[in-house]
């Protein structure tokens, strides 16, 4: 009996779970996985990507390399994509030229208005989807409907009134007709919205039995909730802010207090006159480097602000 059982054992040692494999042709057994065929559909998508990267970096790429170029070889060789010496004489001309045309005092302005514009917005939205997730109030859901049809307008049919309130405030070449404009943004207060709605209320009903009020319940339990939204809404706030170019050439024209995109506009028709690319395209990189060092940083919360977006559309 004994030997019987050391017999099973011994040819049980001996046995290996098969896995899965697949019969060439020479007889050999090789593994399904070995060679991975990737499908059309999915080589289509990723040869569409590389084309509108491409697109993408091309112009940067170009921007920043002649930014490098003499104006006598970029009147010679506009088309090179790399100069054949690289020279720092735009940048010069920026600071020489910082008298008529202030680029570093538009870059602060821009700086300012990005920084307190996203600050403020993290507020208002947090607050206001706090307030139409947990408050009950009659209305709410109407109001809130209301709010969703009005954001469907086109942001260029709000920008008279839009200038008319400003005005009315005096805040025509201030600081606050960029930074107050556009803080309730709709589509941010849906987020945070749905998601505080996600959030159990039995959480709530527990503080509340606490002794927590409304606001506690807030600072203490859906403020440290949501930081990951409110980081997604601080970014696109500031990079929004920053970009924005048609608002800050209505609002502003003190050029000393206008921000680095309307005032590159005004450059770029002095610069042209002048066949002045190269000064143009280095004041361009100057305006591109804190976007571009910002989502160098924070480049893990912008990749997730798309699984954020994608999960709460419904």
């Amino acid at each position: 009996m004994s030997s019987a059982t050391l017999d099973m054992s011994s040819l049980g040692k001996g046995l290996k779970a098969p896995g899965p494999s697949a019969t060439v042709p020479g007889g050999e057994n090789v593994p399904e996985n070995h060679h991975k065929v990737l499908k059309p559909s999915l080589v289509a998508i990723y040869a569409v990507l590389i084309v509108l990267a491409v697109v993408w970096i091309i112009p940067v790429v170009y921007t920043i390399t002649t930014s490098f170029k003499s104006p006598q070889e970029f009147l010679k060789n506009a088309y090179n994509f790399l100069p054949a010496h690289w020279v720092t004489v735009n940048y010069l001309t920026l600071l020489q030229a910082s008298a008529s045309y202030p680029v570093f005092n538009w870059l602060g302005n821009s700086l300012i208005i990005s920084l307190s514009h996203g600050i403020l917005a993290v507020c208002v939205v947090a607050l206001a989807g706090y307030g139409y997730s947990r408050i009950n109030f009659k209305g709410r859901d109407t109001l809130f409907f209301v709010l969703l049809l009005i954001s469907m307008f086109p942001g260029v049919v709000n920008m008279i009134p839009s200038y008319r309130i400003v005005a009315t405030f005096g805040w025509i070449n201030s600081y606050w007709s960029c930074i107050i404009p556009g803080l309730g943004n709709v589509a941010n207060i849906f987020l945070v919205r749905n998601f505080m709605k996600g959030i159990p209320k039995e959480i709530d009903e527990a503080a509340e039995i606490d002794g927590a009020g409304d606001f506690r319940i807030f600072r203490s339990i859906m403020l440290p909730s949501i930081r990951p939204i409110l980081i997604v809404i601080f970014l696109f706030a500031f990079t929004g802010a920053w970009n924005d170019f048609l608002w800050p050439t209505l609002v502003f024209n003190d050029i000393k207090k206008t921000p680095v995109t309307a005032g590159l506009q005004l450059l770029g028709n002095q610069m042209m006159q002048y066949n002045q690319m190269g000064t143009l395209c280095a004041a361009t990189c100057l305006a591109i480097i804190p976007t571009l060092l910002l989502f160098v940083f924070a480049q893990r919360y912008f990749l997730q602000s798309l699984n954020i977006t994608s999960g709460l559309k419904g």
